[in-house]
């Protein structure tokens, strides 16, 4: 998955943990970009009667680094708190919720949002509502209106929304964690040579779940160093995301069902840049380590994506398919492409018209260059698939994220950075063969973009 459950510690802690984030330029109000961070993974849309939320205790932030040195120049804080309104009900709610303040709601979450910059700290919000879980259509009639009532413009210029949406992560779990399987893939021929095959089509196993977001949409003179618009090819045009979860140090049970406490200074239990890093790229023993840094510790990890594991396993599994990774094995070379795609940008002349480079220090984040416009036709491979506009240039909702960075993986990008490599078919071929249409609930044209979350009712899990 792209960062559910990726890390033994956060994996017992799902109210942290972040699944996947998003950025791109907005396509219906490009003087905008768009943050969206998921949290709690893989809800089942049944799973009352204490349905899912944000977690109180828990501190939720978006950052972005608009100078390159993979430290913070910009942060949305969002932080949570819930009040039951009839102490005396089991139920989440006792009729229809027909909006945001109705009696029938019974546990209700809010929220505060405070922008940070250079060290100064200003809320922009406080006490903004969320939506319910869509529980059914007797208990949510009108989800798409709870949504609308939802979503706030602030005056400082935001957009704003917290809530329950679908899971827009699209993956054959199932399949490419059973060493690796490409049920797909196994069916294709490349220059004339079958390649290994696999039964059985490719399941979307985060389909039908559901997550909790934080999204905003920001100006983009708020989030640029100064507030005017670059061109394509200045670093100033390069925006570094990504989002963390922290919590206090110290929290002490209460006594005979007495509220819990927690004290102390806030530290760092999850964090997400780019999707998969901590998930396929940092080794088990590493990823809470890797957890609780900030991107500008992350040199660190520099040997991980320079000789990544999968790529070692991919020829073992798939022998004399990858002819440059095979390559790359026996000369041991270091992998500069995925050091540019994961840890510093692409840099200018690599790639047509493309650069999304921060320069020297070595941090594992989104890296959007805000001064390429959306285009009217997006190609779900993204940069690899010529459309400047995607994955790994930020990330759009529908970027088939899986199978570009599996391509890159598997050596497709290597020519990139050494002429000596030529362009590989059968890497160009992988994929686990998914897309945003294996996703049930469509996505939106406008903001929050993620698809109306999975009711309850309508969605009984699947049988055994």
């Amino acid at each position: 998955m792209s960062s559910h459950r990726e890390a033994p510690e956060i994996a017992k802690d799902p109210v942290a943990d972040s699944s996947d984030l998003y950025a791109f330029v907005s396509p219906d109000k490009p003087d905008t970009v768009t943050l969206i961070a998921n949290y709690v993974p893989l809800q089942l849309p049944s799973g009352g009667p204490n349905f899912f939320e944000f977690g109180d205790d828990v501190r939720y932030e978006i950052h972005i680094d608009n100078d390159g040195d993979g430290r913070p120049d910009v942060t949305y804080r969002f932080e949570f708190t819930t009040e039951i309104t009839n102490p005396n009900s089991f139920l989440y709610n006792t009729g229809p919720i027909d909006s945001l303040d109705s009696e029938n709601w019974n546990r209700r979450q809010f929220y505060s949002l405070t922008r940070v910059a250079d060290g100064q700290e200003r809320r922009l919000a406080h006490k903004l509502p969320c939506p319910p879980c869509n529980v059914g259509p007797l208990s949510t009639p009108k989800y798409a209106e709870l949504v609308r009532q939802a979503t706030y413009s602030l005056s400082t210029g935001e957009r704003v929304f917290a809530g329950q949406r679908a899971d827009g992560f699209f993956v054959d779990l199932g399949a490419i964690f059973d060493l690796g399987t490409l049920r797909p893939f196994q069916q294709l021929h490349v220059a004339g040579k079958k390649i290994f095959k696999a039964e059985g089509e490719p399941v979307n196993a985060t389909d039908r779940m559901n997550v909790h977001s934080i999204a905003v949409q920001v100006p983009l003179k708020q989030v640029h160093r100064r507030a005017n618009r670059y061109g394509a090819a200045d670093p100033a045009s390069v925006l570094g995301v990504w989002t963390s979860a922290s919590r206090r140090q110290v929290r002490v049970l209460g006594d005979r069902g007495g509220a819990d406490t927690s004290t102390g200074p806030f530290t760092q239990v999850s964090r997400l840049g780019n999707p998969l890093f901590n998930e396929v790229i940092v080794p088990m023993s590493k990823k809470d380590l890797w957890n609780s840094l900030p991107p500008s510790e992350d040199k660190r990890f520099a040997q991980f994506v320079e000789q990544p594991e999968l790529a070692a396993l991919l020829p073992a599994l798939y022998p004399d398919v990858f002819p440059n990774l095979d390559k790359l094995t026996r000369a041991k070379k270091a992998r500069a492409d995925l050091v540019a795609i994961l840890l510093t940008g692409v840099p200018a002349g690599l790639i047509d018209g493309f650069t999304n480079a921060t320069g020297e220090v070595q941090a594992d984040m989104l890296r959007l260059n805000t001064a390429i416009p959306p285009t009217r036709r997006p190609d779900r491979f993204g940069v690899l698939g010529g459309d400047l506009a995607g994955f790994p240039n930020g990330r759009r909702v529908a970027d088939d994220v899986v199978s570009i960075a599996l391509r890159a993986i598997a050596g497709l990008t290597v020519p990139l950075v050494d002429k000596t490599f030529r362009p590989d078919a059968a890497a160009a071929a992988v994929t686990p063969g998914l897309s945003a249409a294996d996703v049930t609930a469509p996505f939106l044209a406008n903001f929050p973009y993620l698809g109306t979350p999975y009711d309850g009712f309508n969605n009984p899990p699947a049988a055994s």
